[in-house]
């Protein structure tokens, strides 16, 4: 899964810098649209790869702000003053 983030996020990078390229030098409206395919890739293509992968595992419980994590938090906070006294 690594490597597949790795080159289509290199596709991605290539893409929008042919799409800025024929921008600027070709065609301004076709360089528009494969930017904007390329914006548009990035974000339902990729992001959702890149998140799956870097979620998987994870439990949501451990990133959120429950009653169970703020007394962990004061728990912790409570003993780390202890020491910097």
């Amino acid at each position: 899964m690594k490597i597949v983030l790795r080159v289509l996020f290199f596709i991605l990078l290539v893409a929008l810098a042919f799409g800025i390229y024929y921008k600027a030098q070709i065609d301004f409206s076709t360089g528009e649209r494969i930017i904007g395919f390329t914006v548009l890739g990035g974000a339902f293509i990729y992001l959702p790869l890149f998140l799956y992968h870097h979620w998987k595992g994870k439990r949501l419980q451990d990133y959120t702000m429950s009653e169970e994590n703020l007394k962990k938090m004061r728990e912790k906070q409570k003993a780390t003053s202890k020491f910097r006294k």
